[in-house]
């Protein structure tokens, strides 16, 4: 066990050495689990305070921004989903450098009003942005150039809501869930061609639970999910992170090979990323609204042998949490967040930050920065006690979470892009 938690806090010291740099490389950064090491964040901001650029973003997408230098990438797509498109920000001007179509798509599955046809997030690497809007489309773009360098639009997956989640780079492998109504399975591509290396079907027997919740309007709503894997490393021996419908799974990065499973019955909808530390993985399971601590060393079915502990208090469904220190926190859909300590799941404090939520928590500088759909953001500190830092208001509320570049913090609303930064330093 000393040997796991080694390898866990080796990988975590690694990750945080290059936060707070220019780069932010998905949706939770550079170490995927939400963290910066940028040390002057605003904290207060509004419409006429900090804002040094805001551009507008003319579709209905919720995918959050990624950067690389002086280039931020988003994705969009009108309401109506019938065209899907690559957009990049020139990070100093907020002036739109491109929006590239990349796919007129004829008959657009359905989508649920509360999502949108770009909801996934891009992932951005030196000369390359890698885009998925779930089945429909995923490719490689030159991020210089805009050109495309591979495209796939042959995936078979009913989304039944719409898409969700974003895809991973792992060393050569660009890893996508596909958790749909009708199939449920995890694929990677070589990422540098595209072509499939492996893809894997989720085992966990759905139990035609479908037929008895809801009737037909609900059929493939248990088998959906929304998550974005991720990699742990176990004595050195990576494994890849996976949250589908009633299930965490831990797979072989390389291979697909399925090395154990966690059952959570009834989870359906699993949205929120997986968190790592302390030699565990922390996975808030889906609409069930449990939060369970994981020993990833396991073979099989492990659900009654390594969970280490269960939280049912505010638990999100959308937001992805924030391991801080031996300490998580979270907000749940309805605004209720919580802290709970990492190694025993005991509740510290619970308190109602207020909104509702879907945007996933980002940490700076002992500070945790909160956005939700209406427009307000709560920065509280990340502590023991609960302690509201400041609360700020723009336009139109966030469904995408926060990016961070430098000392910028960069929020895409509902129907802009921001860049919020101090004009001078702060004063203490």
């Amino acid at each position: 066990m000393k040997r796991f938690a080694t390898a866990f806090c080796l990988g975590l010291v690694m990750a945080s050495s290059v936060n707070g740099a220019e780069h932010w490389t998905n949706y939770r950064g550079p170490n995927n689990q939400g963290h910066t090491d940028a040390k002057n964040l605003p904290v207060r901001w509004s419409e006429s305070e900090n804002v040094v650029w805001k551009t507008a973003i003319p579709g209905k997408a919720w995918s959050s921004p990624v950067i690389w230098g002086d280039r931020i990438w988003l994705t969009d797509a009108p309401d109506s989903g019938s065209l899907l498109y690559a957009v990049c920000i020139d990070k100093n001007t907020g002036k739109t450098i491109l929006r590239k179509k990349l796919l007129f798509v004829v008959a657009p599955q359905y989508c649920h009003p509360f999502n949108s046809y770009a909801s996934p997030s891009p992932v951005v690497e030196e000369g390359r942005v890698y885009l998925s809007f779930g089945s429909p489309y995923n490719g490689c773009l030159d991020s210089k150039t805009g050109e495309v360098i591979w495209e796939r639009t042959d995936f078979v997956c009913n989304h039944f809501r719409g898409p969700g989640s974003s895809p991973f780079i792992y060393k050569d492998l660009f890893i996508l869930h596909l958790d749909g109504a009708d199939r449920q399975y995890v694929v990677a591509l070589d990422k540098n061609t595209g072509k499939t290396v492996w893809q894997t079907n989720r085992s966990v027997d759905f139990q035609d639970l479908d037929s008895t919740t809801g009737g037909p309007s609900r059929l493939g709503d248990l088998r959906k999910a929304y998550s974005t894997p991720m990699i742990a490393d176990f004595s050195g021996k990576p494994i890849l992170i996976s949250l589908g419908s009633m299930a965490l799974y831990g797979y072989k990065p390389d291979s697909g090979k399925e090395l154990w499973r966690v059952e959570a019955i009834g989870s359906h909808s699993g949205t929120c990323r997986p968190v790592i530390g302390h030699g565990l993985v922390f996975s808030a399971m889906g609409m069930r609204g449990e939060l369970f601590a994981v020993r990833p060393d396991g073979h099989g079915l492990v659900t009654d042998t390594h969970v280490v502990w269960q939280y049912k208090g505010a638990v999100p469904k959308r937001p992805s949490l924030l391991l801080v220190d031996d300490l998580l926190f979270m907000v749940d859909n309805d605004g209720v967040g919580a802290c709970v300590e990492a190694k025993t799941g005991k509740e510290v404090w619970k308190a109602r930050v207020g909104g509702n939520y879907s945007s996933s928590l980002i940490h700076a500088d002992g500070k945790i920065y909160c956005s939700n759909e209406t427009g307000k953001s709560t920065v509280i500190e990340a502590a023991r006690q609960y302690k509201v830092l400041a609360v700020n208001k723009l336009d139109e509320g966030s469904m995408a979470s926060p990016a961070v570049s430098g000392n910028a913090l960069y929020l895409r609303t509902k129907t802009h892009l921001y860049r919020i930064e101090y004009k001078s330093r702060p004063g203490p």
